[in-house]
C-alpha cells in the first residue's frame, strides 16, 4: 500500500514539475492581437459582427437538413424488406412516404421551395 502511494506522489511531482517547465519555457506573447481575437468560421472578426445572410438561404438549408435526415431514416427500410411481413412494412412505408410528401406539399404552399422572391 505505501509503495502504491509512493509511486502515485511521484507521478504526481512529475506532472507538476513538467507543467511548470512547459508555463516557463514557453514563447507566449500576450500582446500579440491576432491570436486574442476570436476566430469564427472564417469571418473576419475586426469587421461588422452583424453580417447580413439570407433568410432564404437558411431556410433553403434547414429544408435539405430534414430530408437528408428523412432519406437516413429510409435506408433502412430496404434491408428489412425481406425480414418482416410484408404487409406491416408495406403500411409503415406508405405511412412514412405519406408524411413526407405532406411535408413537401406544405413547404410547396408556403413558396418555400421557390430561391427568386
Amino acid at each position: 500500500m505505501n509503495l502504491l502511494f509512493y509511486l502515485s506522489f511521484i507521478m504526481i511531482i512529475i506532472a507538476n514539475i513538467f507543467m511548470i517547465l512547459s508555463f516557463i519555457l514557453s514563447k507566449k506573447s500576450f500582446l500579440d492581437r491576432e491570436k486574442c481575437t476570436p476566430f469564427e468560421c472564417g469571418f473576419d472578426p475586426l469587421s461588422l459582427a452583424r453580417i447580413p445572410f439570407s433568410l432564404h438561404f437558411f431556410l433553403i438549408t434547414m429544408i435539405f437538413l430534414i430530408f437528408d435526415v428523412e432519406i437516413a431514416l429510409i435506408f433502412p427500410m430496404i434491408p428489412t424488406f425481406t425480414l418482416v411481413n410484408f404487409l406491416i412494412w408495406f403500411k409503415i412505408s406508405f405511412f412514412f412516404i405519406i408524411m413526407l410528401l405532406v411535408g413537401l406539399y406544405h413547404e410547396w404552399n408556403q413558396s418555400m421551395l421557390n430561391w427568386t422572391n
